[in-house]
């Protein structure tokens, strides 16, 4: 689906972590940082226990060059993605999370 398709979807309050999230991803490849940081934001509130976003979200901060809050959200999804089993989101956050780091 196009961000237009989404959008609508929103404004016709079909709102959920699913829709936010696919909004957030969907933007982050139009480049649009900061629209994109606030639907994974808004997912992250259906779920907070979503590492998907975690991992998304982590790299449109470092995209948008907020490395502090990359760091902060890689960690807190990395101890997230561990704690549910999720052994392949946590590991590409660590990737990511010493990259910045360096």
């Amino acid at each position: 689906m196009d961000i237009e398709s989404l959008k609508a979807m929103l404004d016709n309050d079909q709102d959920s972590l699913i829709l936010r999230f696919g909004l957030g991803q969907a933007l982050l490849k139009q480049k649009d940082y900061s629209a994109a940081i606030e639907h994974l934001l808004k997912a992250l509130e259906f779920d907070n226990q979503y590492s998907a976003a975690y991992k998304l979200l982590g790299k449109a901060y470092t995209l948008s060059d907020q490395n502090q809050l990359a760091i902060a959200t890689y960690e807190n999804g990395i101890s997230i993605a561990e704690n549910k089993g999720d052994i392949q989101a946590a590991k590409e956050m660590q990737v990511f999370l010493k990259r910045l780091k360096q």
